[in-house]
């Protein structure tokens, strides 16, 4: 059950914006690793290139850029909630925030088809 004080569009944000971090600190040694690949061996880098473009792999690089988008967005809210005025329109930017992040996860994946 859901508490009421966490039933809210600020802490729904709050929670993404948590999640989205954790996922991208997850990816950034794969990442790594794979920059390494590049550096060390031109055949084990083709091959992990061969592997990426699974379906299941092109799926998770759309994920990844959504929760990239969101992790950014809704960083950008919280630094506006900081540095700026407060005003009624939280829920607005919440809204906007994730729009953004689903737009560009979008982007990216009619760029990828």
């Amino acid at each position: 059950m859901i508490r009421p004080h966490r039933n809210q569009p600020g802490y729904w944000a709050f929670l993404l914006h948590r999640i989205s971090g954790l996922g991208l600190a997850l990816f950034l040694p794969l990442h790594f690793l794979v920059l390494g690949l590049a550096i060390d061996n031109e055949a084990s880098l083709n091959e992990f290139l061969a592997w990426s473009e699974r379906p299941l792999v092109k799926l998770a690089e759309i994920v990844l850029v959504v929760l990239l988008a969101a992790h950014m967005t809704g960083g950008l809210r919280l630094l506006a909630i900081e540095f700026l005025p407060w005003r009624d329109n939280q829920k607005s930017l919440i809204a906007l925030s994730g729009g953004l992040a689903l737009g560009a996860g979008a982007l990216f994946a009619l760029n990828l088809l």
